[in-house]
């Protein structure tokens, strides 16, 4: 059965409200369209790192363009508390290596995967480093993301770890949408392909 993970997000909002809490979160974002929408939800409740960590992006002048529109966006963006963004390694390598056998899977298949479970890894270790309270990813606002495979990943990693994952779904409630209005009002770069190269090749043959 699957698991409403917007309304487990809800439910942990509104705890964290009714116990006066401000949380440090530390938010994996694979780009700035994706983390628009998604700060606007989570910064009124949280002390934010947004954590640009995408070794799958290719080429390299994809990665840095999107590293710098997420940048933008951060320094833009209306907020209370801490907003900063954390810039990854690129080591495209990590991926290439890590979905090696897994080339010519069918996007969303297991090389997907693959890929979010690496980078919402080095999201965990990392929030776990920092002494953050909670980690999360912008990767279900997407209506091609798989919600239940991102929330049980978080979990699993959450467990392995030692950091809470904040279950979320956020295409929901509009938040895809409300995403694409923030895109336009903020003038930013929006990608037509996912970020790795066989997604690239993919869009390309349609």
């Amino acid at each position: 059965m699957k698991v409403n993970y917007q309304l487990e997000m809800e439910r942990e909002l509104q705890r964290i409200a009714g116990a006066g809490e401000r949380p440090r979160l530390l938010l994996h974002s694979c780009c700035a369209p994706c983390s628009s929408a998604v700060l606007e939800r989570l910064t009124p409740a949280f002390d934010i790192g947004v954590f640009y960590y995408n070794p799958n992006i290719a080429p390299a002048e994809e990665f840095e363009r999107r590293a710098e529109e997420q940048a933008r966006l951060a320094a833009a963006l209306p907020h209370a508390g801490e907003l900063a963004v954390i810039r990854g390694a690129y080591d495209p390598r990590a991926f290439y290596d890590a979905v090696r056998g897994h080339e010519d899977d069918p996007e969303g298949g297991e090389r997907c995967a693959i890929c979010f479970r690496l980078r919402l890894r080095e999201t965990a270790r990392l929030a776990a480093e920092r002494g953050d309270d909670y980690f999360t990813t912008t990767l279900t606002i997407s209506p091609l993301k798989d919600a239940q495979l991102l929330n049980a990943i978080g979990y699993e990693l959450a467990d392995e770890a030692g950091v809470r994952w904040l279950p979320a779904d956020f295409k929901k409630k509009n938040g895809y949408k409300r995403s694409c209005e923030l895109s336009a009002e903020y003038g930013l770069y929006r990608q037509d392909y996912c970020g790795c190269v066989f997604s690239r090749r993919r869009d390309l043959r349609r």
